[in-house]
């Protein structure tokens, strides 16, 4: 039995949907919704995205859950509410909250460095350029376990910069869905860092290095211990790291080429297998799938009876972990934003180009999937499609007509 296999026979078959209301019981404006449902209506028409599904719950009930356009641009089934999505970032906030249950269990401290679990990481240097040449410099502090969450650990993304790190990893098989977790993680290792640790934001694959500190303490794959500690407690039946050929007619998929940019759009296979479980971005999953997990959170670490993480670490997950002396290197954090453990954090009420509330925290994830709960509000909502060249438009699109329904 392979390991997906096994994750899909130890969890129900299917998804319980959460509870629904009518919005204007729940202090949202149905007016507000439907108009929001008919702007996305005029993106699909217009060619923008194949199709996307919606869903916004208030005071711990979904209060407007709809599926618009196609699932698929070559194919006529009309997308649906239990559509499969690459979720890609949005594992990032799974590994992560399932990081934290390991802490709470005592296995390892916020500030232990990664070293202690991963020993490839202890001969790291930064890689710091000088009269155009790569200098390797002694690290001042080692990477820790907070710096993973936080994205202040030195590491990076291929995509993300095109300086000598970047392309060191570009060059390399960093992104191969054949390897194991344990050969990423010393791969990554073996490569210089961009940063001294914690002197800068850097999104990064350190969520993928997280994923392979839970296999080496709890002696399981990443996929196994999701499906124990997150996954199962919370009825996520259709989240893994690869979905069932069975499901095969259920796949929402981007068009070939970007709309805008004439661009091939390649994403990966979610009825294969991967022999690497990404922590930061292999997961599948559906809107109510998703949901779920967002109510959890909402709930402060429980659903149904089942606590997934305490209350006070949920907080500080929540929290910001930057301050104001810790740069963004980049520009996935809009302004009046931090970094928390795993999430985005709203730290200023304005600044920034679109509507939240002081404390909200979300993330999303590079085929165009998004979502984002909002306590002040008491408000969750989960976004996806399959557009990742309309990623930032539609996440920004989705929060303004949001937004404007909340009464």
């Amino acid at each position: 039995m392979t390991a997906q296999a096994s994750l899909h026979a130890a969890i129900t078959p299917k998804t319980p949907p959460l509870p629904e209301a009518k919005p204007e019981t729940l202090g949202l404006s149905r007016p507000r919704l439907q108009a929001m449902s008919d702007a996305f209506r005029r993106e699909i028409d217009k060619g923008t995205v194949p199709g996307v599904t919606v869903l916004v719950a208030r005071r711990g009930q979904v209060g407007w859950f709809e599926a618009l356009g196609r699932q698929s641009p070559a194919g006529s089934a009309p997308m649906a509410r239990d559509s499969i999505f690459r979720i890609f970032s949005m594992t990032k906030p799974i590994v992560s909250v399932a990081i934290m249950t390991l802490v709470e269990d005592g296995h390892l401290l916020l500030g232990d460095a990664v070293a202690k679990f991963i020993p490839e990481f202890a001969d790291q240097k930064v890689g710091v350029v000088n009269g155009g040449k790569l200098d390797l410099v002694p690290l001042r502090r080692p990477m820790t376990v907070q710096d993973l969450l936080r994205h202040t650990s030195g590491l990076t993304y291929e995509h993300q910069g095109d300086g000598p790190v970047h392309k060191i990893y570009q060059d390399s098989r960093v992104r191969s869905r054949k390897i194991t977790n344990a050969e990423h993680a010393a791969l990554v290792a073996s490569f210089p860092l961009v940063c001294q640790p914690g002197a800068e934001f850097n999104y990064s694959r350190s969520t993928d290095i997280l994923g392979r500190i839970i296999e080496v303490i709890s002696g399981k794959s990443l996929g196994a211990y999701l499906a124990e500690r997150v996954l199962a407690p919370l009825q996520m039946t259709e989240t893994g790291f690869s979905t069932l050929e069975a499901n095969a007619g259920r796949l929402a998929e981007p068009f070939a080429a970007d709309p805008w940019t004439g661009d091939k759009v390649a994403l990966f296979n979610m009825l294969e297998q991967p022999v690497m479980e990404s922590g930061g971005g292999g997961l599948v999953s559906t809107t109510m799938d998703y949901a779920r997990f967002c109510l959890m959170l909402r709930n402060g670490g429980t659903l149904d009876g089942n606590r997934i993480i305490g209350r006070k670490t949920l907080e500080l997950m929540a929290s910001d972990h930057l301050g104001p002396g810790v740069p963004s290197n980049g520009t996935l954090l809009a302004p009046g934003h931090g970094f928390g453990l795993g999430f985005a954090v709203r730290r200023d009420a304005g600044i920034a180009p679109f509507p939240g509330s002081v404390g909200q925290y979300f993330w999303s994830g590079i085929a165009g999937t998004f979502f984002w709960i909002d306590p002040e509000e008491d408000l969750f909502a989960v976004f996806m499609s399959q557009g990742p060249g309309q990623r930032d438009h539609t996440r920004t699109l989705v929060r303004d007509l949001v937004y404007a329904a909340v009464d």
